[in-house]
């Protein structure tokens, strides 16, 4: 009962099947193109019942994959995938299911087929699983479904133009698989696969295109690989026997791709010890072995990543051995060597030759880092055969007698990367560089470049900017040196270069190129800034070179205040070359009082100052520290306050504006009239007030500390103490209520670094012993006190300017009623002349009263007031203070005029003039 059942629930369910014995033929149509269900072939292939049916099964899927010649619908992938997993399976007992897979993974290359627009949305997850499950069918054995899966991989990358398609279906968009591809695990997957191909190198050899292609084209592919640790895998497997030559090749593909996307994971799966001593390898056996052009590409691609490598703190090229041989190559073929890696090891002397020099003195570069490696360099003579690269080209030409040689152009480019390498090896190495005597062969160079009869360069290589033409990147190259070593500050160097006579030749090559016509340019300034710190070196510590010297350094100096700061911000360094100069005073002239005085007489300080009003504010530290330094000779102060800017302001002035400045930009607290606002916290800023809460360790210095040199108001205390703080020119009352906090910095400071003491045994829970702790207190008020003081101190300078205001403002009341006076004066004057001329009986009266004093002997002059004169103030307050003095016009009697009736009247014209 129970089969019956059975049987009867999987009938319907199981596509037609029918006895042995009958006629296929008769049957297809009812397993046609439209009866066909994907679902029933999946039953038909795990069903217990029919899972041995093979024939039928291959019957069914070659009829499915006849129906799917022109592509695979993006509904059907789901229970696509799941019948070729189940086709995988069976293919280990049954290897007829090969071919079903091979045809199956050869439709994969058709696009994707859509019934609607919206499919390729609704199904996009559908396509990412079964691209993974693509992946995975490489876990079958047979060499032909391998393949297959590679290449229909590969053909997602070009354009497989899709078949006559059904009416209603439509391809998908090319781009559409290779997007979803990314997101599948079908990358890792393949890369996974190398490992069970060790007997099959042609499919291997396949697979590596294909990981070459993905790398290549996406960044999460890459991402993907390096997740499986793809880089290690590459790397261990590229020296594995090879005849066609293509797997190292295609390998170090690979790792290029990678290490474009990622390189710090690369480089950290690549210094492992197995994957150092697999690219040792490699990189040996094409260098012994490689011939054709392609081989030493190869090469210098495998030199390459071992310089990425070398980058990394962690790369083990001294462990591996591999460093030594880089080493001994990199002083072939400058140095004889019996090391057997170069005594059969032949150079061409072409370009690709000439990379891998260029490399190898990179990599000196890189190594450097390590201790280890620079014994490697001692015993290798490498300063010697970097120095002999850095030699001029005709004696370096007359040393070989070889006929292959380095052609005049590679000699220039192997001539700067070396001096580029020196740059950084010499410092590291300065007992091999003074036993060469690597001055002496830079300063023959730098001789040369500056010879009339220098040869031009040709301007090729990465470190020839600005040398096309001249020997301008030679040049800028060996000073560079230069200033890498005397920077160290050793004595016996510094000695070496001026018994040469350094600094003759360097002020004669820097007012050489300064009174060269040529505009600057960016390898010109540096030039010059490298060369004003050489000097600076030379003399910071030597009064005895600062006074041999010191008139052509200052005359040198002056040269370059003058021009200013108006191109600091060209981007072509001049704001190095400004700061190089303002060092080159401090370490060149400050000190020596013979050369101060000189600086002095040439207004070196007022150009200073000029430097320090025009300059941003990132410079004001170095002048202020040079003018502070400055202010120790007695000579200077008068500079300082007898400079004026343009407008007029005096230095003190000017450095008080300076502080409010920094206090704006520190953000301490004020009030409106710039006086104390806070009694408890007089100068600290806002940013310090932040870190109150917070307690610093015995060994670092706190915020108090640090605060004295990260800002300028230490600097301007300074100067001001050296100025004095009384009979300052130029102040205003704004000024001096500035000076007075100024004046008491120090105190204030002091104050602060208690209160900050204090305020860290609190929060480190510690109380101090009660005497300590009333000194603490007793000293933190008496701060409170001085700043309570201070701010008395500038309230009453306050008050002075308001009564001077206040007496200015009543003046200027008094000139205004005086004017108003005039005014009224005027006025009447004008209504007499007109009441005149209009009023006959006033006319009459004035007519009786001239005729009265016609007879007498004298004359009295009248006199009408005209106009204020001046005004001045006396002893007395308000008004009656205010002395005014009139100017005055005479009135002539009528007897004296002759002038007739009709003419005009003299009483108004000669007495009054009407102003505005």
């Amino acid at each position: 009962m129970d089969f019956g059942k059975l049987v009867h629930r999987r009938k319907p369910e199981i596509p037609v099947i029918r006895p042995r014995a009958l006629d296929k033929k008769q049957h297809i149509p009812e397993v046609g193109v439209k009866s066909l269900e994907l679902s029933k072939v999946i039953r038909l292939l795990e069903d217990p019942l029919t899972a041995n049916l093979k024939e039928r099964h291959l019957f069914v899927l070659k009829k499915l994959l006849k129906r799917s010649q022109i592509g695979f619908l993006l509904k059907e992938l789901t229970c696509i995938a799941k019948i070729l997993n189940i086709c995988a399976e069976k293919v280990t007992d049954h290897p007829e299911y090969v071919a079903i897979l091979c045809e199956a993974l050869h439709i994969c290359r058709l696009p994707f087929l859509k019934e609607k627009a919206s499919d390729e949305l609704n199904y996009a997850q559908d396509v990412i699983e079964f691209l993974s499950h693509m992946g995975c069918l490489m876990r079958v054995s047979h060499a032909e479904v391998r393949q297959q899966t590679v290449e229909s991989v590969k053909s997602f990358y070009s354009c497989v133009a899709p078949k006559q398609l059904i009416d209603g279906l439509q391809p998908t968009s090319p781009g559409y698989r290779l997007q979803l591809l990314e997101r599948s695990e079908l990358a890792k997957t393949l890369l996974l696969s190398l490992a069970a191909l060790e007997n099959q190198p042609a499919i291997k050899l396949q697979l590596l295109q294909t990981l070459q292609i993905l790398s290549g084209s996406s960044d999460m592919n890459c991402a993907l690989i390096l997740n499986a640790r793809g880089a290690e895998t590459i790397c261990l497997q590229m020296n594995e026997p090879d005849p066609s030559g293509q797997v190292l090749f295609r390998s170090s593909e690979i790792l290029w791709n990678l290490l474009e996307r990622g390189s710090k994971e690369v480089t950290a799966q690549l210094s492992s010890m197995e994957c150092v001593i697999s690219l040792k390898e490699a990189f040996l056996h094409q260098l012994m072995n490689g011939s054709r052009h392609s081989d030493l590409q190869l090469r210098n691609d495998l030199l390459v990543i071992t310089t990425l490598i070398a980058e990394s703190p962690s790369s083990l090229l001294i462990e591996s051995l591999f460093a030594k041989q880089l080493v001994v190559l990199a002083t072939f073929p400058e140095l004889k060597s019996s090391n057997p890696l170069v005594r059969n090891l032949k150079l061409s002397y072409n370009n690709e030759d000439l990379k891998m020099k260029k490399l190898l003195l990179n990599l000196l570069v890189l190594m450097s880092k390590d201790f280890a490696a620079l014994q490697l360099y001692k015993e290798e003579r490498v300063m010697l055969a970097l120095l002999t690269l850095v030699k001029p080209p005709a004696a370096s030409s007359e040393r070989r007698s070889a006929s292959l040689q380095w052609s005049s152009v590679q000699q220039e480019e192997l001539q700067l990367q070396a001096l580029a390498t020196v740059c950084t090896v010499a410092p590291l190495m300065l007992d091999d560089y003074m036993t060469h005597k690597g001055s002496t062969c830079l300063l023959l160079l730098l001789d040369r470049c500056v010879a009339q009869d220098a040869f031009f360069g040709q301007g090729h290589g990465s470190h020839d900017r600005g040398g096309r033409g001249s020997m301008k990147a030679q040049m800028r190259h060996c000073i560079r040196v230069l200033r890498s070593v005397t920077s160290l500050g050793e004595d016996s160097v510094n000695q070496d270069f001026c018994d040469q006579g350094t600094i003759n030749q360097f002020l004669g090559i820097l007012m050489q190129m300064e009174a060269s016509p040529d505009e600057e340019d960016v390898v010109t300034l540096e030039i010059k800034s490298d060369i004003q710190l050489i000097l600076s070196a030379l003399c910071e510590n030597d009064m005895y070179r600062k006074e041999l010297f010191g008139s052509e350094v200052v005359e040198m100096a002056i040269h370059f205040l003058k021009k200013g700061c108006d191109k600091f911000y060209s981007g072509l360094g001049h704001n190095k070359l400004i700061l190089s100069t303002v060092d080159c005073v401090r370490s060149c002239i400050v000190g020596c009082y013979t050369t101060e005085d000189y600086f002095l007489a040439k207004e070196g300080v007022c150009l200073l100052l000029d430097l320090l009003r025009s300059s941003p504010r990132c410079v004001h530290c170095n002048v202020l520290a040079t003018l502070l330094e400055l202010c120790d000779n007695p000579n200077t102060l008068s500079h300082i306050l007898s400079w004026r800017d343009a407008g007029g302001q005096t230095a003190p002035r000017f450095l008080l504006q300076l502080w409010r400045d920094e206090e704006d930009e520190l953000k301490v607290s004020r009030n409106r009239h710039g006086g104390i606002a806070d009694l408890q916290r007089p100068i600290i800023s806002q940013y310090h007030q932040e870190d109150t809460q917070l307690s610093f360790p015995a060994n670092t210095p706190s915020a108090a500390v640090l605060e004295v040199s990260e800002n300028l108001r230490l600097k301007i205390y300074s100067i001001f103490c050296k100025l004095g703080f009384q009979d300052l020119p130029g102040l205003s009352r704004k000024d001096y209520v500035t000076l007075s906090i100024v004046r008491r910095y120090l105190d204030f400071k002091v104050g602060e670094v208690w209160d900050e003491l204090r305020r860290e045994l609190s929060l480190d829970g510690v109380r101090p012993i009660t005497p300590d702790e009333e000194a603490l207190s007793t000293i933190c008020k008496g701060a409170e006190d001085t700043a309570g003081r201070v701010a008395a101190e500038q309230n009453s300078i306050l008050e002075q300017q308001q009564k001077e205001d206040i007496g200015e403002e009543e003046l200027m009341y008094t000139e205004i009623k005086s004017h108003w006076k005039q005014q009224e004066l005027i006025a009447k004057s004008w209504d007499r002349y007109v009441s005149k001329t209009s009023n006959y009986e006033i006319l009459k009266e004035v007519k009786a009263q001239r005729e009265k004093y016609q007879d007498a002997a004298v004359h009295q002059t009248e006199h009408f007031v005209g106009q204020a004169m001046s005004v001045e103030r006396a002893g007395a307050q308000g008004p009656a203070g205010v002395k005014l003095i009139l100017a005055r016009a005479p009135i002539k009697a009528v007897g004296q005029d002759q002038v007739g009736a009709t003419s005009q009247d003299p009483e108004y014209f000669s007495t009054v003039s009407v102003k505005d």
